[in-house]
Parts: C-alpha cells; structure tokens; sequence
C-alpha cells in the first residue's frame, strides 16, 4: 500500500485500546496512531501509561491514556466516558488485555485460574459492553485479542483455554447481535509472537524456540508488526463487509504440527 494511503487510513477516527501499553497491544496503537487514529490507552499501572502515550504521541495524533483494572466495569466504563469527551466517539475498540502462566490444572488454585478468566473473558466483556454507548455508529470496528489455544487444547493453559474459547463465543454474538445496529466484532488469534512477554514465558530458553518454530508452517514467529497490521485492516473501511471472523495470525500454528516428522521420516 502507497505510504500516503497508508498514513491516512485511519484519519479522522478514534480508538480505544485495552492493555495498549505494551507489547501487541501498544504496537496496533502505535500503528493506529501512525494511520492517523486518535488513540487512548487503558492499562492497571499509571507509570506504564504515561510511557506509553509518550510513544504513541510521536506520530503526532491527540493521545488519551487511563489506569484502569478491566476487571472492574466502572472504571472501564469511565474511561470509555473520557475517551468520548476527550478524543469523540469511538469507531474502533481494541479489547487486548490478558494474563497467563503455564501450570497444570492440578498445580493451579482456583484463584490462579479465576484471575485469567477475569482479566481475559469477563476484562473483554466489560470493554466491548461499556463501549457500545460511546460508538461512532454506524461504522464501528471492535477488536478482540485471542488465541489459538480457543480451539487447541494445550496442557498447562486450561484457563487460557476456557478464557480464550469464550472470547471467540462473545465475538461471534455480539456479531450477530450487533451487526444490524451497524457494528462490525471481530477478533485475532495471534500465533507464536516475538518480543512478548507471552513467548518469553512459553519459550524461555532458545532450545524451547526452536522446538516451536520447527513445528510451524513458516518457521518462525511473528512479529507485533504483523498483528498490528491485521488489526489496521478489520478497523478500516477495507473490511467492511467483515465480521464475527476469527483472523488467524499465526504462522500456520493452527494447522498443527508441520514439522513432518512421523510422517516423511
């Protein structure tokens, strides 16, 4: 796409993004901002606000930032609220905030797993509900972040699993709910992704790395550049005929294992 295309893309609208102040997440905004995009940010910890919207502010568009626990409905209904009397309505929403850890069922308490749904599944419920009053409708773009474990069961990553499972469900509804009110819902199951806190925590060790990489169809991971440019495509009016998709990103990871062995050797 011609830069000029590329750096009005998103001109003249407004974006809200959960968990934006790092990793993938502060990635699509950083991108978001570069299309044109006024953008907000909402993360638990001020300090990592603050550092993320002086990143974002670098493109040159208004920047909005909140802390926030998206486990709590009213303080991401507040700052939904601040977002509109900030910035406008809001005609794209990003839900990417999201925790893991790798242990067994029988190695977790119920709290550990309660803490990923939380933040996951019922964090996504709560920006996605309490946005609909502040959409720029028709015309909205909301956006999940998922995972393949939704439709792959991974020992270690039940509660990803369930939590993740339930978000491509809500996606899926409030699509069909939603779509004749003119909002479009949408998500992306990024797959292996560099640089993130999620792969320094499933591949800790470059021995770990490329086990997984040579079970992938392209071997090798992604980088947040690849998820940002997925979601710049389900904002815009490219994509306005999308919806209720689950878009993998992922390298061929949700084919399964690519690496031939036990078949060609």
């Amino acid at each position: 796409m011609p830069s000029a295309l590329r750096d009005n893309l998103l001109a003249g609208k407004v974006a809200f993004i959960a968990g934006g102040t790092s990793g993938i997440n502060l990635a699509i905004a950083q991108a978001f901002a570069a299309a044109g995009a006024a953008v907000a940010v909402l993360s638990r910890k001020q300090e990592k606000v603050d550092a993320a919207r002086a990143l974002i502010a670098q493109a040159g568009q208004p920047v909005a930032g909140f802390a926030a626990d998206v486990r709590n409905y009213e303080a991401v209904a507040a700052a939904l609220r601040d977002t509109e009397a900030q910035l406008g309505k809001i005609d794209v929403v990003i839900s990417g905030a999201a925790g893991n850890f790798v242990a067994p069922v029988l190695g977790m308490s119920a709290n550990a797993f309660k803490s990923v749904v939380d933040i996951d599944l019922l964090g996504t419920f709560h920006v996605l509900r309490a946005s609909y009053a502040h959409l720029n409708l028709p015309g909205a773009s909301l956006i999940s972040i998922t995972a393949g474990q939704a439709v792959n069961p991974v020992p270690g990553q039940a509660h990803v699993c369930a939590a993740k499972a339930g978000i491509n469900m809500l996606t899926k509804v409030l699509a069909m709910e939603w779509g004749p009110l003119g909002v479009r819902v949408n998500a992306i199951s990024p797959g292996p992704i560099a640089d993130t806190e999620g792969m320094a925590r499933l591949a800790p060790t470059p021995e770990s790395e490329a086990a997984i990489k040579g079970r992938l169809a392209l071997r090798d991971f992604g980088t947040k550049t690849d998820i940002a440019e997925a979601a710049l495509f389900l904002a815009s009016d490219s994509a306005r005929y999308v919806t209720g998709a689950i878009i993998n990103v992922d390298g061929g990871t949700d084919l399964g294992d690519a690496s031939g062995r036990g078949f060609f050797g």
